[in-house]
């Protein structure tokens, strides 16, 4: 998944980033909020991550877990899925929808750890430094659990259109040996950055096929439970949540998130716009 919205700012490559004498991350908040969250609707896991944007505070960055009450496919935010997707068909195969606040392309989600941070990011700034800087704390994470991910070189810029999330990765994207292990999405607004994904833990999106436009599943991804055997899904869980915030914790200081008086009220006003047809069929 990427985001089909850019900031005004000219962008820079990573090449330019990292050759500039200073770490992709070196320029995230020095405060962090840590949020290891349960299993929620697809509804509420958007709208928790698009209420947390909505409340970015200077110098503060906000770092979410969650998972999936059922399997859920969810569409990036200008994805045409008009006439590729029907609610039928999703009855049919037993899946949820929801449409993400984000841009990029179409995603199951089921067998993964998913992740989002919520942070303060100046209009000035690129997105794509954003981007390269929460996956560069992605990456050293899952390097320490011994995985080899890199950075993913791309190939044609993605689209809103097209194949599945997880058909390729994109370029920035984390991916072993060629297959796409994090697939994220981002979107920005005003001065706040989000950004949340998806890490495998089996590979399951091929049942994605007919979403996808092509007969034949998308090409496999890489995923934690193949690449870390003898791991349930628990301790899998745990050793990444773990490798992240120590990580994380090299950045500034990691504090656990609590909720303000007004979150249920501000978290309800946003499940509407998640909640409601016109906006998950928008396209």
């Amino acid at each position: 998944m990427r985001s089909d919205r850019t900031s005004a700012a000219p962008d820079r490559s990573r090449a330019q980033v990292q050759g500039s004498g200073s770490r992709p991350d070196a320029r995230l908040p020095r405060h962090w909020e840590w949020w290891e969250d349960g299993d929620h609707d697809g509804v509420t896991n958007m709208a928790t991550d698009d209420a947390l944007l909505a409340t970015v505070r200077a110098g503060v960055g906000m770092w979410r877990w969650y998972g999936w009450a059922q399997p859920t496919v969810s569409f990036g935010r200008n994805e045409r899925v008009v006439g590729r997707i029907t609610p039928a068909w999703l009855a049919d195969a037993g899946l949820a929808a929801v449409r993400r606040p984000t841009g990029g392309r179409a995603l199951l989600h089921a067998r993964e750890l998913t992740y989002s941070v919520a942070m303060p990011w100046p209009q000035p700034l690129s997105w794509r430094l954003a981007y390269d800087a929460i996956n560069t704390v992605l990456r050293d994470a899952l390097r320490s659990l011994g995985l080899p991910v890199e950075f993913s070189a791309g190939g044609v810029p993605m689209t809103p259109d097209g194949p599945v999330c997880f058909d390729h990765p994109a370029a920035g994207e984390l991916s072993v040996a060629g297959g796409k292990l994090v697939g994220s999405a981002v979107w920005r607004h005003g001065d706040g950055y989000l950004q949340h994904g998806s890490i495998l833990l089996e590979d399951v999106q091929a049942q994605l096929a007919p979403v996808s436009g092509s007969n034949a599943p998308p090409p496999a991804a890489a995923a934690l439970r193949p690449l870390l055997p003898g791991h349930d899904d628990d301790a899998l869980r745990q050793r990444t949540y773990a490798a992240t915030r120590e990580r994380l914790q090299r950045v500034g200081d990691v504090t656990p998130f609590v909720a303000s008086d007004a979150w249920t009220a501000l978290l309800a006003s946003h499940r509407s716009r998640f909640a409601d047809p016109t906006w998950l069929w928008r396209r």
